[in-house]
């Protein structure tokens, strides 16, 4: 489906079309939100763009709590929660989720209007909201930096001068699931208010742990927020502050190729099901013997000043500064050996103040702006590796390699066997021979005797970033039915990286073969005859001894430890065009061009060798050239709303993630394009009823270099929702019912399409030669029972959620896919429970 196919779909589109804003409550036929997509407020029939906006009453009514049950209802947008410090966000096939201190996100997260989009940073609760704005397309005229492919807006509920108000809400449920918020609206005099929320959400793991403790993938997580608002003649102004932590217990990354077992004896204690229980532990000692799982804060605070200079200028001021800081622990290897422990921390600062002057009069809307923008931050990566078992992977024996007679495949060999040099020392002979270097038994047990248990290495990366941008917008009314409009923004920046690596408790000895191995014969057996020597892994390095001090899943910088940098400016313009037509009252139709641009990357790989140099590459902007033709609809006294639209997107310099040995590094991967179709409706006829339903179709693929053809990761080619929400009077009271489903086709979880071909040394430590790392189409049923008050003001309900209790996962592959040993992540099971919720004043 080219250009031309997709403006014979665009006829179509003034007689069917997607309802992109939800009904506030069940009685409101009209029930529109008003969104300031575009910088100010309007009725979403009147932005010509593809806009879903999602009401308070709707996250409540849906039992919507956090991104990803949010992004199910959704058409064009996927939301995948790994845990809370690793999120995916997706806009029609483009994924923005690295956790790297000098990437530039695609998708932005803005919580009013001020950009959280640093991936471990961005995933906040949802509560207490006014509502959500979904926009698609590149909005980098709009949102600035990182909305390539569209922004995410939270918009939350301010304080309120005018009245006293509060809410409740509490719930329980299985795995001991606990939920707890309250909000209070207080006046201060006439022009003055307060307001406080706060959540406190918890529930135990639900993929257990087979080797005792508590169950993996857990949520425990507490919110609060503080809001003022003041007035004083034509200035207002909001002071918003957040904080969140989050400590769940550890994510369950589980192989599905080995059964679990007890690490000790290796007795089989679970099956290679993707959704059972696992037998995962961090190494022992690793990061001061912290436990699996994630610590994590986010805060921030923002004022938001409007000044009205006369009946069409306003000034607008949106000054903020936010912070995380995260360190999260996981067993990477899926399995109870102890083959790979990771650790990564990651912080942030920034500091952003933006002005616009706003001008409304008559035909003409426009504004112009400038904002600057200045962010810190690091991202560390460290890792506790067992070389014998990793030598026990590499050789292909993990089940002991005929050593346990009759031992399947499936079931890793006791740990004690590791601990045999014999065994460890013939494993090493089959790797160096399949290398054409034989070894004698002697030399190979040698070796084996060196090999650690607890290898210690870390890398980081560090990124600073000065920002600044200009940018206008303006849209004019040349009749009662036309307008069009157009927006441009420049971008400069002013980066500096760095990088810096190094082993912890001396060289890997496991690394040196294998450097070795890819030398020349006499240097090769050189190296091996050192690594040989007792001790070999604490020996400095000298002219005595001059070996290098190797790692093994990065080399250390110069020095062990020596940081790198490099610095990078660059500039460039982004922009967008619409048109937009009205055939009649409550219908517009509208086209769109817009140019989406990421800034370029000062992206470093670290060094080959032991003490080389960072490679610091340039990554040229990504850009994005977006075609859409849509259609807004409301019919019958605006209780029909349907929309749809038509897009094609074009792209250059598509910048993707390749396996080199056991680094992932950023790489352009070239050409890439999309296009596809959305499409939602609402109908609210009356306040007994409310009903929902959407459909999206979605073509992203690769169009260059070795990925052609392939698939963009975590994007389904369909996906579609069907709601309803249904309230009828019983007694003082009425019964409200709110069934959903949510289905979406087959996804990879890379954007290798974990193709064997793509998969083998020297790119990958080990071949992955199984095409598993895929996840079938499926369907999520929810629905909520309760009575309530006919005001609003209480009620009590029953919920369930994957209500037949759909087995399916929502990542796969993971850091272990880098040794040949992909991990998958269970989707959440079967929910349910009761909750109570009440509210008072004016909360609604």
């Amino acid at each position: 489906m080219k250009i031309r196919s997709l403006v014979l779909v665009a006829i179509s589109l003034a007689a069917l079309s997607r309802a992109n804003v939800y009904a506030q409550t069940p009685g409101d036929n009209d029930g529109t939100i008003i969104v300031t997509a575009q910088l100010r407020e309007q009725d979403p029939i009147d932005v010509p763009m593809a806009l879903t906006a999602i009401g308070s009453e709707q996250l409540d009514r849906f039992g919507i709590e956090e991104f990803d049950e949010l992004s199910r209802y959704v058409p064009g947008f996927e939301v995948q929660n790994q845990s809370p410090n690793n999120p995916g966000f997706v806009m029609r096939g483009i994924t923005s989720d690295s956790g790297t201190a000098f990437n530039e996100p695609r998708v932005s997260v803005f919580q009013d209007g001020v950009s959280i989009s640093k991936s471990r940073g961005s995933y906040v609760e949802l509560f207490d909201i006014s509502r959500v704005e979904v926009a698609k397309g590149p909005q980098s005229t709009l949102y600035g930096r990182g909305a390539l492919i569209g922004a995410v807006n939270i918009v939350q509920n301010k304080a309120k001068p005018s009245i006293f108000e509060g809410a409740g809400k509490a719930s329980y449920g299985n795995y001991n699931a606990f939920l707890a918020e309250a909000m209070v609206n207080a006046p201060i005099g006439d022009d003055m208010a307060i307001r406080l929320a706060g959540r406190m959400r918890k529930r135990d793991g639900y993929v257990e742990n087979l080797l005792g403790g508590e169950d993996f993938n857990s949520a425990d997580t507490y919110a609060l927020r503080g809001s003022f608002h003041g007035e004083a003649g034509v200035l207002s102004f909001d002071l918003v502050g957040n904080y969140q932590k989050d400590t769940p217990e550890g994510t369950a990354f589980k192989s599905i190729a080995y059964n679990p077992t007890d690490p000790a004896t290796g007795t089989v204690i679970g099956n290679r099901g993707r959704n059972s229980g696992a037998t995962l532990s961090p190494g022992a000692g690793f990061e001061g013997g912290k436990p699996l799982g994630l610590d994590r804060q986010v805060w921030g605070v923002t004022g938001i000043a409007k000044l009205k200079l006369d009946e069409s200028f306003t000034l607008t001021s949106i000054t903020a500064f936010r912070k995380f800081d995260t360190l999260e622990i996981f067993d990477a290897d899926g399995l109870s050996l102890p083959i790979l422990t990771a650790a990564e921390q990651a912080h942030g600062e920034q500091t952003s103040q933006e002005l616009r002057f706003t001008y409304e009069n008559g035909p003409l809307t426009a504004f112009v702006g400038a904002s600057y923008f200045h962010e810190t931050g690091f991202q560390r990566a460290s890792a506790q590796l067992d070389e014998r078992a990793l030598l026990a992977r590499l050789a292909g024996a993990l089940n002991g390699g005929g050593a346990i007679p009759g031992r399947p495949a499936s079931d890793p060999l006791p740990a004690a066997l590791l601990a045999s040099p014999a065994f460890t020392g013939a494993l090493l002979q089959g790797v160096t021979a399949a290398y054409g270097a034989p070894m004698s038994s002697a030399q190979a047990q040698a070796i084996a005797a060196n090999l650690k248990s607890n290898h210690l290495e870390s890398n980081s990366n560090s990124a600073q970033t000065r920002a600044l941008d200009l940018f206008g917008d303006v849209t004019i009314r040349l009749s009662d039915r036309f307008e069009i409009g157009g927006g441009l923004r420049y971008s400069h920046d002013d980066k500096r990286g760095g990088y810096t690596a190094s082993v912890l408790n001396g060289r890997s000895i496991l690394g040196g073969v294998i450097g070795a191995l890819g030398q020349p014969a006499a240097v090769r057996d050189a190296l091996l005859g050192a690594l040989s020597v007792p001790g070999a892994a604490a020996i400095p390095t000298s002219a005595a001894y001059p070996v290098p001090l190797f790692g093994l899943g990065s080399q250390p910088t110069a020095g062990n430890g020596g940081v790198d940098s490099a610095s990078h400016k660059n500039g460039g313009f982004s922009w967008r065009l619409t048109a937009r037509f009205m055939p009649g009252e409550g219908a517009s139709v509208y086209a769109t061009y817009a140019r989406g641009r990421r800034p370029e990357i000062l992206a470093p790989t670290g060094p080959a060798a032991p003490f080389g140099a960072t490679s610091f590459t340039v990554l040229p902007s990504e850009t994005v050239d977006s075609y859409e033709l849509g259609a807004k609809t409301a019919f019958a006294n605006h209780s029909l709303f349907l929309d749809g639209s038509v897009f094609f997107y074009q792209y250059d310099n598509f910048q993707t993630t390749v396996q080199q040995g056991t680094q992932t590094v950023t790489t352009n991967a070239g050409k890439a394009e999309s296009y596809g179709f959305e499409g939602q409706a609402r109908w609210v006829p009356d306040d007994l009823i409310s009903l929902y339903a959407s459909y999206a179709y979605n073509h992203s693929r690769f169009k260059a270099g070795i990925r052609d053809g392939n698939r963009f990761r975590l994007s389904p080619d369909h996906s579609a929702s069907l709601g309803a929400i249904l309230s009828v009077p019983a007694g003082p009271g009425r019964v409200a019912f709110s069934p959903s489903v949510t289905w979406q086709s087959g996804v990879f979880f890379d954007d290798d399409n974990d193709r064997s071909d793509l998969q083998q040394p020297p790119a990958a430590l080990a071949a992955d030669n199984l095409q598993d790392e895929m996840q079938k189409g499926y369907a999520l049923a929810n629905a909520r029972l309760g009575y309530e008050a006919v005001g609003g003001d209480w009620r009590i309900e029953a919920f369930i959620e994957n209500a037949f209790d759909r087995k399916y996962v929502k990542d796969a592959g993971n850091a272990g896919d880098a040794l040949g040993m992909p991990t998958f992540i269970a989707g959440e099971p079967r929910f349910y429970g009761i909750s109570a919720s009440f509210r008072f004043g004016s909360a609604k």
